[in-house]
C-alpha cells in the first residue's frame, strides 16, 4: 500500500513546478492512487477568490497585507481540503509554507519569526513529508516569463528579487536536506520528469 503523504512543489516563477506537479498527478492517476491537488494562493473556493485579489495587476497591497492574504488562503485550504484528506490521500500542493518564507521573508524582509509562528498555528499537527524545489537560472526565467500570455503581479518583479527568493528557498532546503529534492529546471523537461517520478515511486512505495 502506498504512503499517504503531503508533497509540496516549490520554486520561483518559471521554475517548472506547476508542470512537474501536473506530471506527478497524471502518474498517480495512472497508478490508481487517490490524491488531491491544490495550489497556493488558491485551492478551495474561498482561496481562489483570495488568489484573484493577490495576483490582480490592479492590486497594490503592502507586504503585510499580501502576507495575511496568503495566510487567509492557507487557512481556508487547511480547513476545507487538507484536514479532510490528511493521511487518507496523497496531497500535492503547488506552493506552501516554504513559499511564504522565501517570498515574504527572504524577498520582502518580513520577520521570519512572525511567519513561522503563524504557520505553526495554522498547521498544528500537519506535517509536510517531502518537497521538490525547482530552481531556474536568470536566462531561462526571463525566457519562460516572456512566453506567458498573461502576467500577474508576482511575474513582474525585478530579477534581484527572484534571486533573493530563490536563495531563500535553497537555504530552507539545506536546513532539512533529507526531505528535499532540488530539481535543476535548466535541463531537459523529460530528464526532470524521470527524476521526479522515480523519487515519487520511492517515497510513496509505489
Amino acid at each position: 500500500m502506498s504512503k499517504k503523504m503531503i508533497i509540496t512543489f516549490e520554486g520561483i516563477e518559471g521554475s517548472g513546478k506547476s508542470l512537474h506537479i501536473g506530471n506527478v498527478a497524471r502518474h498517480l492517476k495512472k497508478k490508481k492512487i487517490s490524491f488531491v491537488r491544490l495550489r497556493e494562493p488558491g485551492g478551495s473556493k474561498n482561496s481562489e477568490k483570495i488568489r484573484k485579489l493577490i495576483l490582480n495587476n490592479k492590486s497594490n497591497f503592502n507586504k503585510y497585507t499580501d502576507l495575511f492574504l496568503y495566510f487567509a488562503s492557507r487557512s481556508e485550504n487547511i480547513e476545507k481540503i487538507i484536514i479532510k484528506n490528511y493521511q487518507k490521500k496523497v496531497i500535492l500542493i503547488d506552493r506552501f509554507t516554504d513559499s511564504t518564507l522565501a517570498y515574504q521573508h527572504y524577498g520582502m524582509g518580513i520577520s521570519k519569526k512572525i511567519i513561522e509562528h503563524i504557520n505553526k498555528h495554522l498547521l498544528k499537527k500537519i506535517k509536510i513529508n517531502f518537497t521538490f524545489l525547482n530552481i531556474v537560472n536568470e536566462k531561462n526565467l526571463k525566457k519562460r516569463l516572456l512566453k506567458r500570455k498573461r502576467l500577474n503581479r508576482y511575474d513582474k518583479f525585478k530579477h534581484i528579487f527572484y534571486k533573493k527568493v530563490q536563495k531563500g528557498f535553497i537555504h530552507q532546503a539545506k536546513l532539512n536536506s533529507s526531505k528535499y529534492l532540488i530539481v535543476n529546471s535548466n535541463i531537459k523537461i523529460e530528464d526532470n520528469k524521470r527524476i521526479i517520478i522515480n523519487k515519487i515511486n520511492k517515497i510513496l512505495h509505489i
